[in-house]
This record gives C-alpha cells, sequence and structure tokens, in this order.
C-alpha cells in the first residue's frame, strides 16, 4: 500500500491493483490471467502458468481433485475457504481464497488480499472507527446500562435537531416524550437484559419543526465488555419511510377491495368509499354522483361539460358530523368549471390544488360557504379524481388534507386513482343492478294481482314482499280465481330463481293457472298440466334439467261455500295452515307431490271441509326464510299469529309479517294469502231432481218461479225461467239422466243443470227455418257468464245472471 505523510500524522491510503492477488481458471481448470498480486502472492511470473492447469499450484493435487467433483455436483456459484497452494520456492502457502463464477466469460475468477510490505498502525484502525461512527450515514446513538443518551453520532444529531451536549444525559422518552418512544426503549431494555438484539420499525416526526413523518427501522445491539456482559446499547436507525408507505399503499388498497362493493347500493358503495379513505388518504372526503346517474338507461361517454349537476352521496371526515362539509348528502347541486369537481371531469383526469390557487379563489368567490370552511378549518390541499366504469365517467371524489401537514403528491394521485377505479366498478355494477331490479320489479308487479277480488265464497287479504334490495325481484305469486257455483281457486307459487326471467316465467304460469282453472280441472289434474308446460318452458330456455334453470312449486286449493269442502293439491309447495273458529290451529296434511318441471310423477288431491269463519292461509318459503330457526319453530309462530287475529284479516297479514320476518328486510320473495271461509246454508240453495220427462221443463220453471219470489227476486223471474228452461229441456234431450236443478242465491244468482253425460255442450249458429239450436245462445245472452264443467258423476252446465238494480247486493235472511 501506499503511505502519506502529513505533518505528525500518518495517513493511509491509495489503491494499488497488486494489493490483491487475482486469476481467472476455465472450465476445464486452466488459467488463463495471472496479475501481478499473485506474482508477488505465489512468485510465479505469468508466462510460467498461465495455460498450464491450476492444480499444479495447490500443494495437494489429489485433494484437490476431489473437492473439485464435487463441486461440480452441486454447481456452485460462488465459494471460499482456506487453500493450501505451492510457492515456486516450494513452501507451502495457506491462502484465503475466494472464487466466483462468471456466467458471462464462462470461467471462475479467483482472488486474494495480496500480502503489503507495511500495515498500518493500531492506531490507524481505531482512527477508522471513531471516523465510522461519527461520520456514517446511518443515524446512530448509544445509551448506557441506565438507558440514558451517552453519545450520538452527526446523522443522528442532524435528524432529531438536537445536538448531542444538550441531549447527553436523558433518556429517550425524555428527550422525544412520545408513545414511539417508549416503544423504543422498551426495546431497548430488553437487549440489556438478555444480551440478544432487538429492531423495532416505528412511525414518527422528527427535527425539530416536526414537518414530516418518517418511518424507521431502529436496530438495538448490546455492547459488551471483555467479560462478555453487556454495559451499553447502539441503536442505529434506518429510514425506511419510502418503503413503509409503499405498504401503507398497498395495504389500503387490500383493504379497499375487501370493503367497497359489499352490497349493491350505489349510496352504500359511495359511503364505503368515502369511509376507506378517512384518515388513510385524507382529512375529509366527498363523493358526487350524476344527478342523471339512476335516470337515463346509458350514461354519455369521455368527459363532460361545464356546468355539471352533481348529487352529494357520501362524505366522511377524521371529525365527528363532518362539520366542513357544506353539501348534505342527498342535495343535489350545480358545480362551476372553476370548482374541483367540475374541472376534473371536463378536463377527465385527476388534479391537485392548493388553497392559494386561482380556481379555488373564483370558486370561493361564487359560493362564499365553501370559501370560508375552506379558511376555517386551514384546509390546504385538495384532490380530485373523477370516478370512471367502463369508459362511462360516473361521478367524482374530493379529497381534501387540513390536519395532515403534507400536501397531495402524484403518488397520492396512482392511489386515489386505483382506489377510484374499483369503486366504480362496484358502483356501476350497482347501477346496473338496480335498473335490472327496478324492470323486474315493474314487470312483477304488472303480472301479480293489482286488486284482489272478493269472491262471496272467501274474504281474503294478501301480502306481497320483494327480496331485500340486493337479492333481485323473484318470481312468487298468488291468485284468487272466482269459479262456477260459487266456488273459488286460491293459488300460491314460487319460482325458482330472481330477476326477469323468474318475473316473466311467474306470468306465465300464472296465465296458465287461471286459464286452467276456468276449465275447472281438479286441482291434481290442474298440477300435471302446469308440470308439463314448466318442462316446456325449460325446454325453451335450453336447460338440461327442468329443475335448473326453471322450475316453480306451486298450492291450488278450491272451496265450495256451499258444500263448505275444498280440494287441495301442492307441488313442493309448504302446507297451508288453518285457524278454526274455535282458535285452534293446524297445518293441512297435503301431499307435498314433486316441485313443477320434474315430470312423471302424480300429483294427489286431498279433500277436507272447512267450517265456516275459518282462516286458510297459504304462503311461498320466503315466510319462514333463511334465518336462525327450523321450519318447526316457523310453524310455531305462524300458528300463533294465526290464533291471536288482529281484528280485520288485513291486520292479521302485518301481524305475521312481524312475527315471522326481521325488521332489515328478507333474503327471498314473500306471498302470503289469507282466506276467511264462509258458507251459504240451505235457504240460499235450492235443489231439485228432474226427471227425463218433457213434462217437467214446466214443472221446473215453476219452481224456480216460486223459490226466486221467495228470495224477493220477483223481477229476476222472466230471465230465469228462459234460462232454466233451455237447461233444462238439453238434459232431458240429449244427456243421461239423473238430471239435477240447483239455484244458489248470492251476490248473483245462479243456475246450474248437471246430468249424467260427460258429453261437453257446443253452442252453434241456427239456420233461419231450424227449429232447434238456439238454446244455449239465448242462454249465453241472458247471462252474465256461463259454462260447464266436468264432475265426476258427469257435467254440470251454469249459467250466472247480475241481480236486478235495486235488489240487495248482501245476502238475504230468510228465516
Amino acid at each position: 500500500m501506499k503511505r502519506h505523510d502529513s505533518g505528525s500524522a500518518r495517513e493511509w491510503g491509495g489503491s494499488d491493483e497488486a494489493d490483491t492477488a487475482r486469476a481467472t481458471v476455465s472450465d476445464d481448470g486452466t488459467l488463463t490471467s495471472w496479475n501481478e498480486g499473485a506474482r508477488r502472492l505465489l512468485g510465479h511470473p505469468s508466462p510460467d502458468v498461465v495455460g498450464r492447469p491450476a492444480a499444479e499450484l495447490l500443494a495437494d493435487p489429489g485433494r484437490a481433485a476431489g473437492a473439485e467433483a464435487r463441486h461440480a455436483r452441486t454447481r456452485l456459484t460462488r465459494w471460499h475457504g482456506i487453500v493450501a497452494l505451492r510457492h515456486r520456492d516450494g513452501r507451502e502457502v495457506p491462502v484465503p481464497l475466494l472464487a466466483h463464477r462468471r456466467r458471462r466469460e464462462g470461467d471462475w475468477l479467483l482472488v486474494t488480499a495480496a500480502p503489503s510490505a507495511e500495515q498500518p498502525p493500531e492506531s490507524w484502525n481505531d482512527a477508522l472507527m471513531r471516523w465510522a461512527y461519527a461520520q456514517s450515514p446511518c443515524p446512530m446513538a448509544i445509551y448506557d446500562a441506565d438507558m440514558r443518551l451517552r453519545k450520538v453520532n452527526a446523522e443522528m444529531a442532524r435528524v432529531t435537531g438536537l445536538p448531542e451536549a444538550e441531549i447527553r444525559g436523558l433518556r429517550l422518552s425524555e428527550i422525544k416524550g412520545k408513545l414511539q418512544s417508549e416503544q423504543l426503549e422498551a426495546a431497548m431494555r430488553q437487549v440489556l437484559a438478555t444480551g440478544e438484539p432487538r429492531e423495532v420499525e416505528t412511525y414518527l416526526r422528527t427535527g425539530s419543526g416536526e414537518i414530516k413523518e418518517q418511518a424507521w427501522s431502529a436496530r438495538f445491539a448490546p455492547l459488551r465488555a471483555r467479560d462478555g456482559r453487556v454495559y451499553a446499547v447502539c441503536m442505529a436507525a434506518h429510514d425506511i419511510t419510502d418503503q413503509y408507505l409503499a405498504r401503507q399503499r398497498l395495504l389500503l388498497l387490500s383493504t379497499a377491495s375487501e370493503r367497497i362493493g359489499s352490497t349493491l347500493d350505489i349510496d352504500h358503495t359511495a359511503q364505503e368509499l368515502a369511509d376507506v379513505c378517512v384518515p388513510r388518504l385524507a382529512d375529509y372526503t366527498s363523493i358526487d354522483l350524476l344527478d342523471r346517474l339512476t335516470q337515463e338507461e346509458e350514461l354519455p361517454a369521455g368527459p363532460l361539460t361545464d356546468p355539471v349537476v352533481l348529487r352529494r352521496a357520501a362524505r366522511q371526515s377524521i371529525y365527528e358530523g363532518c362539520p366542513e362539509a357544506v353539501v348534505p348528502v342527498g342535495k343535489v347541486d350545480t358545480y362551476p368549471k372553476v370548482s374541483p369537481m367540475a374541472e376534473c371531469l371536463v378536463a377527465g383526469r385527476p388534479i391537485i390544488h392548493t388553497s392559494s390557487d386561482p380556481s379555488i379563489a373564483k370558486w370561493g368567490a361564487l359560493k362564499p360557504d365553501r370559501a370560508r370552511t375552506i379558511q376555517r378549518f386551514g384546509v390546504h390541499s385538495i384532490m380530485s379524481v373523477p370516478i370512471r366504469a367502463r369508459g362511462t365517467t360516473l361521478g367524482v371524489a374530493v379529497f381534501a388534507r387540513h390536519r395532515t401537514p403534507e400536501a397531495f403528491t402524484q403518488d397520492d394521485v396512482v392511489l386515489a386513482e386505483e382506489i377510484t377505479t374499483r369503486a366504480a366498478v362496484c358502483v356501476d355494477n350497482a347501477r346496473r343492478f338496480t335498473r335490472e331490479r327496478d324492470t323486474a320489479l315493474a314487470l312483477q308487479r304488472s303480472l301479480l294481482p293489482q286488486t284482489l277480488p272478493q269472491p262471496p265464497a272467501v274474504e281474503v287479504a294478501s301480502r306481497y314482499l320483494p327480496a331485500g334490495p340486493y337479492a333481485g325481484a323473484g318470481g312468487d305469486w298468488f291468485d284468487v280465481i272466482p269459479l262456477s257455483g260459487a266456488r273459488v281457486a286460491l293459488v300460491v307459487g314460487d319460482v325458482v330463481g330472481h330477476g326477469i326471467q323468474a318475473s316473466a316465467t311467474m306470468g306465465r304460469l300464472r296465465t296458465a293457472v287461471r286459464t286452467l282453472a276456468d276449465v275447472d280441472l281438479p286441482p291434481d289434474e290442474l298440477l300435471t298440466h302446469l308440470d308439463d308446460l314448466v318442462i316446456h318452458l325449460a325446454a325453451e330456455t335450453g336447460a338440461e334439467e327442468a329443475t335448473g334453470d326453471v322450475g316453480a312449486t306451486c298450492l291450488y286449493a278450491v272451496y265450495d261455500p256451499v258444500s263448505h269442502h275444498c280440494s287441495l293439491a301442492a307441488a313442493g309447495h309448504p302446507a297451508p295452515a288453518l285457524a278454526r273458529p274455535d282458535g285452534s290451529v293446524e297445518f293441512l296434511p297435503v301431499p307435498p307431490g314433486p316441485p313443477l318441471g320434474v315430470g312423471g310423477l302424480p300429483f294427489e288431491t286431498m279433500e277436507t271441509e272447512l267450517p265456516e269463519d275459518a282462516v286458510l292461509a297459504l304462503y311461498t318459503n320466503g315466510l319462514m326464510g333463511e334465518w336462525d330457526r327450523d321450519v318447526d319453530e316457523g310453524r310455531l309462530l305462524l300458528a300463533n299469529a294465526l290464533a291471536h287475529p288482529r281484528g280485520s284479516l288485513s291486520g292479521t297479514c302485518d301481524a305475521v309479517l312481524r312475527t315471522l320476518l326481521p325488521g332489515e328486510g328478507v333474503l327471498d320473495d314473500v306471498a302470503l294469502l289469507l282466506a276467511r271461509t264462509r258458507a251459504l246454508d240451505a235457504a240460499h240453495v235450492a235443489t231439485w231432481d228432474v226427471p227425463a220427462d218433457p213434462a217437467w221443463v214446466a214443472r221446473s220453471r215453476r219452481n224456480v218461479t216460486e223459490r226466486l219470489t221467495q228470495w224477493g227476486l220477483d223481477e229476476a223471474v222472466f230471465t230465469t225461467e228462459l234460462v232454466v228452461s233451455e237447461l233444462v229441456t238439453n238434459a232431458i234431450r240429449h244427456a243421461v239422466p239423473p238430471i239435477q236443478l240447483r239455484l244458489i242465491h248470492d251476490h248473483s244468482l245462479i243456475c246450474e243443470v248437471t246430468d249424467s253425460s260427460s258429453t261437453a255442450p257446443h253452442m252453434r249458429r241456427a239456420r233461419t227455418f231450424d227449429e232447434g239450436g238456439r238454446g244455449l245462445l239465448l242462454v249465453a245472452r241472458l247471462s252474465q257468464r256461463w259454462g260447464s264443467r266436468q264432475t265426476a258423476e258427469g257435467k254440470t252446465i251454469w249459467s250466472e245472471q247480475t241481480l236486478p238494480v235495486g235488489l240487495p247486493g248482501e245476502l238475504l235472511d230468510l228465516d
């Protein structure tokens, strides 16, 4: 090495290429280069060794060969160790050797420090250690066993803003007096007690001004004496602010991914965005969405034009109640181009403003209340970011800082853009879902009964609750269908799934049920035809299985107020509940049957009698719900609600819903139909057996006239005689005995003729000179409605007439 003298001090420094012995060896073990340092170490000049095997320089070539084979198998890229080499004069020289595999050159580089002619004195090393501590770019401090400061280097003094003379002898907590200092002291205490090094990360302000917070990694190392005891602790700090901020940004992005978009509600999603960004990114955040966001089918793409109309969707602040806010949530406001909101939307990019920017001053002049708020809270940095998704502008997010001293940076812009982009996709998904759900609900409402008929057989009340705002419209439905003979059909059904498809399927099934009910099919036959329809619908949608994309359940009941007889059949639907007048409640054991769409399995009808004033409850499985209770518990709650009616039937519906459903919304559509039975006693029904003798046509007219006179329906005599004459005549001529005539006096007048023939009647157009063929045409013209239905023994032809004006609209008391 080279030596320099300067006064009384000896400075050791400089460098010489010969101070390092260097050689290179090819893959086949041949020496390819040899420098002066290598010659100085082993005495061999370069021409004598280059091109020869490197193993010739080893003191024990055989042992080296075995080591070489092992290294080849392990594919080493670096090796170090002591190697015995042979000097030119024959002596053995132990050499600390470091070998590197050079991939580009395809050889090995061997290096070792060559012996110097002169070694620096010990004082030189001591000086180096003092200089290294004092001038290290790493802040360092030494604390004694009492954790009191003894020494700091220049960098630590610069970082803390305090000279060593002023803080020597103080503890760390006395210097900073913060919670982070207490954490550091705790680590220092553990190092003194255990002798093991510790590392602590902390985030605190440094310097006398304490303007900027920095992240530090503090490494505590024990300082031991020769006896092994720990007498002091050395703390070395490393600035890891950049790494810390990067981790915080990743953590914020991760939190945003987890918390934003938990629902399909637009305003809730906007609030989640605001909550995530405060306080990690901003001290105050407002989210404004386009006012037309939920009003138009499609929003315009690209930047907007000023002025911009926005609705305040959400806001959040480090202060409770968001006192910085000027616009309340839900209010619509117009923003000029000089406002941060409109400026970034018109520009189509994020913009950072300071409170002293001219545009902010102009905005404050237009909106004095905003200017006062900025001045009051000391807002110094404002960042506005467009909320865009799928090429469409949805709104703007505005971030403000007033307690945080640092202004927004481009790194903050990148972070805010990433967060708002994720939130924008969630807002757009919520917007599209809301639009589709509103469409499905509108379709559903149009397909459900707008008003329920009030047939004389039952008093009915119903409730329909669509699923919560995030489930989509479902396919539940109910219906009340008046039938011939004063009977009524009660229907409740549930289509699998949600959305427009489920609502459309529900509409088709409801129409089919009404059509089949008009044919007066028995409940089991009606469900069989409905099952075929669902199978065909599944085939149309391309579903491989009918119970997959298209499937439904249904309960169909027919009640006859004359006989008090009720027929029920179910297709995979929950059994109805029956509340009797005495307060007892039971669930009718209706055979469940397979769901609609399975095909190939039969349905079974249950027959029962219902007392007058009994309440039959039909419902979909959404009423029981998927709450934290089993089916038996749900049935018990329903039974209790029905056993204690709330006056009107409508009040009982409300009581049932309050009892069984939670307050925060339902997970599935709920349909509830309550029907209180009425009865027609013998005073309102007249029945006659009619022999198959034409002479009984006149007798039948007289019987009908006498009964109508008793009922006070003299004005209906003429029309009813004509109807009865035609129906009885047709039965005597064309049907099979026995024949029966029945009159039912309710809100209308019903005339029925039953025979044992299954042949359905056909109305035809009679020619001018035909003597017959006008009977059914006459019946149709004289009746409000007419028809025929099949019975177990044959058929019944019926006619219904509206009572003449002025007659009682309610049942007459004939007793």
